[in-house]
């Protein structure tokens, strides 16, 4: 089996749970508490080799999965619906889709909101001023609300790195030299 035959598959089965959740949510009126507790999902996920684990690992039983994540859906408070639709995923197996699934329902609640998502990578963490001012340029440019999701990485130097949907600025001091490196090569 091809690998990008695995992701296609599991970006599929992500994003039925994804809708399944978003629709019930929506008929619910709770899009809020579900971005909350997408938020809140998603830090989990960043912040616990545990839960990474858990949802990764083919040693624990459905049984013992689905307990498990159900014990830390309740724990975290999040909503019935996303507790019950974990717990599912557990039975079936399917909990490897989990960040996935974080990411298509990140998707829809912008959309439904009528804001893009724009991924920022900087070399050094941007202030609360430069992360507005970003945003605001953005939305001049992209023509609706932008939320910034922005993450330090240093080996950029110094400047920066946006993408928006299919769009990308790189403005790192790493491209330029990268840039001045291959002209100095076709120069020889």
């Amino acid at each position: 089996m091809d690998v990008s035959e695995t992701a296609s598959i599991s970006t599929g089965v992500a994003q039925r749970y994804a809708t399944a959740v978003f629709e019930l949510a929506k008929e619910g009126n709770a899009l809020a508490k579900l971005e909350a507790d997408i938020d809140a999902l998603d830090a989990a996920l960043s912040e616990s080799d545990d839960l990474r684990h858990l949802i990764n690992s083919p040693i624990y039983s459905r049984e013992s999965q689905a307990a498990a994540i159900g014990a830390v859906a309740s724990k975290m408070e999040l909503s019935e619906t996303l507790r019950n639709t974990l717990t599912l995923m557990a039975q079936k197996r399917r909990l490897f889709v989990l960040p996935h699934m974080v990411l298509c329902l990140r998707d829809m609640i912008a959309k439904e909101n009528g804001v893009v998502t724009a991924d920022v990578r900087t070399a050094k963490a941007l202030t609360k001023t430069q992360s507005d001012k970003l945003a605001e340029t953005l939305k001049q440019s992209v023509g609706s609300d932008v939320k910034i999701n922005a993450t330090v990485d240093e080996s950029l130097i110094g400047g920066l790195v946006i993408k928006v949907g299919s769009k990308m600025i790189d403005t790192s001091i790493a491209s330029k030299l990268a840039s001045l490196q291959n002209t100095m090569k076709e120069a020889r």
